[in-house]
């Protein structure tokens, strides 16, 4: 069983869970938290442990899509690279070459999926 913290990442979700166990008749008793859920207290605490997880997961979220607006306001590029973009025109001229797919991925430093994928994208093309 996870934690109660991780469990009561969203509220809701702590409260209709604990809600369906109680409507079946079963008792709910956190041995690493010491709650006894089929208490009041045991309830409350719950609660504020689940009010206080989404609190913690919000803040998160929050920072992160702070964090990653400005990066793109300080220009900086996020994702993964664009491999097709960057070096298909270098990929079709060293293939044409004869130099093989696996040494295009190893001189480019990119996978050979993406060697292969573009040099695909040629061959439908015609």
């Amino acid at each position: 069983m996870r934690r109660l913290d991780r469990w009561g990442r969203s509220l809701a979700d702590l409260v209709a869970t604990l809600q369906e166990l109680a409507d079946l008749g079963v008792g709910f008793v956190s041995l690493s938290e010491a709650l006894d859920m089929t208490t009041a207290t045991g309830r409350a605490m719950a609660g504020l442990l689940a009010v206080f997880a989404q609190f913690e997961h919000d803040l998160l979220r929050e920072r992160v899509r702070a964090g990653l607006a400005e990066a793109r306001l300080n220009g900086k590029q996020l994702g993964r690279p664009r491999t097709l973009d960057v070096h298909a025109r270098r990929i079709r001229k060293l293939h044409r070459a004869g130099v093989s797919k696996a040494e295009i991925a190893r001189r480019l430093k990119i996978g050979r999926t993406s060697v292969r994928r573009i040099l695909a994208t040629d061959f439908s093309l015609k």
